[in-house]
């Protein structure tokens, strides 16, 4: 290898995962399997996916592992917090993603994974009601019982580093209110003063973690880390942040095919997505207010891929609709389909559909563990604020709008940016041939 700056990932690594419903238990039990040669982390990047370094005579493929320091699978630990106590074990089962054959092996692993008391404001997730919370008397609170629950994890479990990364439900959608979230000092007064509104919750995991030296990624479309305020934080604290939504089914297939309508200057008429899935994230976003937070990432891929502005003939006037449907038979086996409207050569129609009959939490596991190991690297790289190469993970990936920057959703250009990232901490050059 290169000389490069990165840290060595010596010692364990604490994933601190907010939520141990379905993504998160799939996500331990997988990770548990895999390092007992049980099963194999399909799906994830940073086990599987090779990056060309060099050109010519020096080029050579090489795992991300051979390039940069990254923690192994047996070096990971895993905490929790979830509004309901059960242990992982209970909830895997619980979830029925995956079979129990593929759970029991684990099993005595998975029941020392105990949810802490999370820190849950009901008003913020009313379809759900547990009794493992914190009894907090304000926002404030909230945040200095997280950062306890974060320094002891640390310290019983003997961990060197911890990255929190969000797979609980979606939030309720909060707008960005510049008053609150412009300036870190606002968003603390906000959160002594106890302000409701304006303050969810997972800004309260977000500030801890942050606080406490640990990357944190917001596995959901809410208004959290993607906020002034959390950038000024994660720039005093030098800390890496990421974000939002994690990105599996129907967006993953939207940010790979629009852009070959793009490139072969098709023309788009309209774009209808729907997706029927019955898992509790399917009963939180039945919620009205919680999927108006779900439809706004969702909707923001198409139009930075397809842009009205370069292109007024072919996308000047395009009918996006995003539907998200609650229908408990599905579970965790979410299907979506995609009717796409286009036009081709002196405006002809055509059509394209697509059916994705996925399983959310399948997809999501291997998200989780190339996004905490990334997140990881990118903190001993020295590397903080918004981790624009992990946007190939994420449905609405984060960038600073206050000037004016655009988020990148173009699937191949997010796996550009990615490659050029782990090149550049390797001690290689960025380069853009496509390979």
């Amino acid at each position: 290898m290169k000389l490069t700056n990165v840290k060595p990932a010596d010692g364990k690594l604490g994933i601190m995962v907010v939520g141990c419903g379905a993504v998160a238990t799939t996500f331990m039990t997988g990770v548990l399997m895999a390092r007992k040669g049980l099963a194999k982390p399909v799906g994830s990047m940073t086990q599987y996916d090779k990056i060309r370094v060099g050109k010519g005579n020096d080029k050579k493929y090489l795992h991300y592992s051979e390039i940069v320091p990254l923690t192994k699978l047996d070096d990971i630990i895993f905490g929790t917090w979830d509004i309901y106590p059960q242990n992982a074990y209970q909830s895997a089962i619980y979830a029925e993603v995956l079979k129990e054959k593929d759970i029991n092996p684990v099993r005595e692993e998975l029941e020392k994974i105990v949810p802490m008391k999370a820190a849950f404001d009901h008003n913020y997730a009313k379809r759900l009601d547990g009794d493992n919370v914190k009894d907090c008397k304000n926002r404030w609170e909230m945040v200095e019982a997280i950062r306890k629950d974060i320094q002891d994890f640390k310290t019983k479990n003997n961990c060197s580093r911890i990255v929190v990364i969000w797979a609980a439900s979606t939030e309720i959608y909060v707008p960005e209110y510049e008053p609150v979230h412009g300036t870190l000092t606002s968003l603390e007064k906000a959160m002594k003063d106890d302000d409701r509104e304006h303050v969810a919750p997972s800004m309260c995991y977000a500030y801890a973690a942050l606080s406490e030296g640990s990357p944190f990624i917001m596995g959901a479309p809410n208004t959290t880390v993607d906020i002034p305020a959390m950038w000024e934080l994660a720039e005093k604290t030098k800390m890496p942040i990421a974000g939002k939504d994690f990105k599996t089914g129907q967006t993953l297939v939207k940010s790979g095919f629009a852009p070959i309508i793009g490139t072969r200057c098709l023309g788009l008429n309209g774009w209808f997505s729907t997706n029927i899935l019955g898992n509790r994230d399917g009963l939180v976003l039945d919620e009205p207010a919680n999927f108006r937070t779900k439809e706004v990432s969702k909707l923001s891929t198409l139009e930075t891929i397809l842009k009205s502005d370069d292109q007024p003939d072919l996308y000047g006037n395009v009918y996006h609709k995003v539907r998200i449907n609650y229908y408990p038979p599905r579970n965790d086996n979410k299907e979506g389909w995609d009717n796409i409207d286009i036009f081709g050569w002196m405006g002809y129609p055509m059509q394209i559909k697509i059916n994705f009959l996925c399983r959310d939490s399948i997809l999501a596991a291997p998200l989780l563990l190339d996004l905490t190991l990334l997140s990881d690297l990118a903190a001993r790289a020295g590397r903080f604020g918004i981790q624009r190469f992990l946007s190939f993970f994420l449905k609405s990936p984060m960038h600073d709008y206050t000037k004016g920057e655009e988020a990148v959703n173009n699937l191949f250009e997010q796996y550009t940016i990615l490659k050029n990232a782990i090149r550049e901490m390797g001690g290689y050059e960025a380069d853009q041939e496509v390979d």
